[in-house]
This record gives C-alpha cells, sequence and structure tokens, in this order.
C-alpha cells in the first residue's frame, strides 16, 4: 500500500529533483509538482522493496476557460434582487457580533454570510465594492456606553435611518426557550416574507422607515409565486405609543386539518409507535391522540391551498392550517434619526434634538463651505499630482538623453581605439614585408632598429 507524505512547504513554486530513501534503502529521484492551492508538496512513495516512481497529487485551478461560474451569466432576479451587508464597527463585545451573524442568517440568500470586515476597512471599502456584487443595503452594529445602535444604510448615496436597540435576544436563546425547535438550513435557501404592523402614521419618517424595511427584501409576484419557497417570515410591529419596533424572525409551517392525530402521522409519513396499542384501528379511533395545540387551533388560520406543496399531506384545494416557529433573534428598536447622505448629510428627522429653521439654515450653510473647501482641496490636489508627472516625465526625459549621450560618446571610444588598433596592426605588417625585402636583395639580417630610416637617406631631389 502507497502511503502519503508531505515534504516541506515552497514558496517559489519552481520544480525541484529530490531523493529520497524509502524503507528497503532504495534511494528513489523524481520531480515533484507543488500543489497549485497552498505550495504543499505530496507525495506518494511504495513501501515496498520494489522502486516505484513517485507521482504527486495535484489540486488544480480553474483557468477561466474552465470555470463555468464566470461563462454563466447571473440570472437578471438575481441581479435585481436587493443584497445586503452586515457588519459590526468598533469593540462591541461578543454579544454584538453574535447578533450580527443572527441578523445575517435572517438576511439569507441574499447577504455575504461569511464577510470579514477589518479595523482598517473603512466605508469607502464596502461602497466601492457594492456596485459590482449588486449590494443594495448595508447594516451596521455599533455598541456604546449608552446602549447598542444599528445603522440601515442604502447605498451608495443613502439615506441612513439609525436605529436605538433598547434590548435583543440571540437565536441561541430563542431556541433554548422552544419546546419544539424548527431550525433547518433548507429555510434560509429563499428570502423571508415581509410582514408591516402599524406603519401607516403621519409623518415622513415612518414612511421612510416602511420604505426601507420593504426595499431590504425581494419583491413577490403573486400571481407567479411558488408557495413552497415562502418559508420565512420577519414581523415589525411599531407601536405609536412607545415608538418602539418589535422585531421577530419566524418560519413557517403548514399542516393539513381535520385530520387525527394518528391519520397525520400516516399522511407525512411519520413511523407510528403502536407498542401500547391492540390494534391499529384504535391508532386512528382514540380520541387522546390529538395534542393540546391542536385542539386549540385558531380557525382563523385556516386557508384552502391554491397549490400542492413539497410538505406531505398540504395539496391544492385542500384545508391547511399556517403555524409559525420562532427562529430569532429578537430586537427592539426605536428610530433616532434619519440623515440624507450614507452616515453623514442634512439630519431630516432625530428623536432628541429639535432645531429651529435658524439653526438648520446655519448648519446647511456650514456644511456648503466645508464642501466647497473640500472641492477646493481636491482640486489643488489633482494639480499637484499632474505637476509631479510632469516633473517626473521630464527627468525621465533628461536621464534617457544623458544616457544616449554617454552611449555615443562610449561608442566613439570604442572607434578610436579600433582604428589605432587597426593602423598597429598595418605598420607591423609593412615593417615584415621591408625585412623580407632587404633579406631578399642584400642577404643579411635588417637591422630591426635602423630599417625604417634607411627609405628616407636620399633627399626627394634624387628621384
Amino acid at each position: 500500500m502507497p502511503r502519503i507524505r508531505h515534504i516541506s512547504e515552497r514558496g517559489n513554486g519552481t520544480y525541484s529533483p529530490m531523493i529520497h530513501t524509502n524503507d528497503s534503502g532504495h534511494s528513489i529521484m523524481f520531480q515533484c509538482n507543488p500543489r497549485v492551492s497552498n505550495g504543499v508538496e505530496t507525495v506518494i512513495e511504495q513501501a515496498t522493496s520494489d522502486v516505484m516512481p513517485c507521482f504527486p497529487f495535484f489540486v488544480h485551478g480553474r483557468t477561466v476557460k474552465n470555470n463555468k461560474q464566470v461563462q454563466v451569466d447571473e440570472p437578471d432576479d438575481l441581479k435585481l434582487a436587493p443584497h445586503s451587508f452586515v457588519i459590526h464597527r468598533g469593540s462591541v463585545g461578543k454579544y454584538v457580533q453574535e447578533l450580527t451573524r443572527d441578523f445575517r442568517k435572517v438576511m439569507e440568500p441574499y447577504t455575504a454570510s461569511s464577510l470579514k470586515a477589518r479595523r482598517k476597512n473603512s466605508l469607502k471599502d464596502f461602497v466601492s465594492v457594492s456596485g459590482i456584487l449588486h449590494v443594495s443595503h448595508l447594516c451596521i452594529f455599533t455598541h456604546t456606553d449608552i446602549s447598542t445602535y444599528m445603522k440601515l444604510a442604502n447605498l451608495p448615496r443613502g439615506p441612513t435611518l439609525t436605529f436605538k436597540v433598547h434590548n435583543y435576544s440571540l437565536s441561541r436563546d430563542v431556541a433554548s426557550m422552544l419546546k419544539k425547535q424548527m431550525v433547518f438550513d433548507r429555510v434560509f435557501k429563499n428570502s423571508p416574507l415581509i410582514v408591516l404592523n402599524s406603519f401607516s402614521g403621519e409623518g415622513m419618517h415612518l414612511k421612510l422607515m416602511a420604505s426601507m424595511f420593504q426595499n431590504m427584501f425581494p419583491t413577490i409576484n403573486v400571481t407567479k409565486v411558488n408557495l413552497s419557497t415562502i418559508r420565512r417570515c420577519v414581523l415589525l410591529n411599531y407601536n405609536p405609543t412607545s415608538k418602539l419596533i418589535d422585531f421577530r424572525h419566524y418560519v413557517i409551517k403548514l399542516v393539513p386539518v381535520g385530520l387525527s392525530r394518528g391519520v397525520k402521522k400516516i399522511v407525512q409519513n411519520k413511523v407510528p409507535n403502536l407498542g401500547r396499542l391492540g390494534n391499529i384501528s384504535e391508532f386512528f379511533t382514540k380520541s387522546n391522540m390529538l395534542s393540546e395545540s391542536e385542539y386549540e387551533d385558531d380557525p382563523s388560520s385556516h386557508v384552502v391551498l391554491p397549490q400542492t406543496l413539497t410538505s406531505r399531506g398540504n395539496i391544492a384545494g385542500g384545508q391547511s392550517g399556517i403555524r409559525v416557529h420562532e427562529l430569532g433573534p429578537r430586537l427592539t428598536l426605536q428610530l433616532m434619526k434619519v440623515e440624507d447622505g450614507l452616515m453623514n448629510g442634512e439630519v431630516l428627522f432625530h428623536e432628541l434634538v429639535q432645531k429651529t429653521d435658524e439653526e438648520k439654515l446655519f448648519i446647511k450653510k456650514k456644511r456648503d463651505e466645508k464642501r466647497k473647501l473640500k472641492e477646493k482641496r481636491k482640486k489643488t490636489q489633482e494639480e499637484n499630482t499632474k505637476k509631479k508627472i510632469h516633473m517626473k516625465e521630464e527627468l525621465k526625459q533628461k536621464t534617457l538623453k544623458g544616457m544616449q549621450r554617454r552611449n555615443n560618446e562610449l561608442e566613439a571610444d570604442v572607434m578610436m581605439k579600433k582604428a589605432v588598433l587597426e593602423s598597429n596592426q598595418t605598420g607591423t605588417q609593412e615593417d615584415d614585408d621591408d625585412a623580407a625585402w632587404y633579406r631578399q636583395e642584400v642577404g643579411e639580417e635588417p637591422d630591426t632598429g635602423k630599417l625604417r630610416c634607411t627609405f628616407y637617406t636620399h633627399s626627394p631631389d634624387e628621384f
């Protein structure tokens, strides 16, 4: 049997020959390929005495050509659906962090479930990627010495609603109080149904708040909706007296009505316990086979189904009862402030502070001055950047000219040295020819020091 062995990690991603000695003492040389994912090389070696070449395990990456996710376009309903980021900022504690994760479960499936926000990430980072990822809403949880706050913002330009969280309960706390828990992963594959109660009062802040909550979840086409996809419900109840909003999250379950508990178990494909019964007819006819909740079932919750659902016993035209089981979290919210922009801008509503028209005008004037100063600084910064780029380009051109001049000088020096070398070689060759002529005519070896001067002993008039 071959066994897997991990060899030291290599970061450069190159190929390298390695020598390994197996258990029998044979040396095996092989060449390993690094893993694509983490650079760890995995090698199989033969444990027997036979020498067998090793081969690497590969974790192949996906190219653009073979990646189906790149080639297939997203459907229009997925692009148009409102997506969200749910994060926390600052030092909030472990409970608010868990509340953030629970709220992400509420916003499933159109939210970043595994989003990891670091301290150095600013608000601009989330805004910059919101357009690419079709993110339309941002939810931020913060904590101060006074209370915990939740901010809802519409990306990329606002408005921003700030809520004070008076109290909250986590999903695990809500589940621990229930006798029968209804928590399944498949209920989070579809977006929840939003239900608003008592949001029809006077005031623009109420209309804006209702519109913000409605737009956070996808719209439902009543004529084309599949009832099997509606598995969850988010309830928001506004109390005009206390101005508090109760946030609840439920899972919806439909059960057929008019059936005894025994028949219902058979219909829903559940195996009954017949250990205490003498005959199977007792299982259907016994009067105490109904639970207390089934006895107290409200007739107002009975509906006639227009479609056949995936759950057993719920057929089209049949009567079923709607039951809800709480999933959590629970939140009690109060609207504190409405801002026109994204986390800034003109304050349209404030629960605690009321300003006069003069104060509002002064704040607006001050904000305009600040905006103009910011634009001026930005313009100056752009001009300085262009100036630096121009200076850098001029310096580059000067450097290139100097390098060209130096290259020309080097080429001239090389040509000069070459000419001197050629002239020296030509002079040496002439000396050799003169020495051969002298040796042939006179028959003696010439004096090398006086050979050249013998050609100039006669004056030019003699010729």
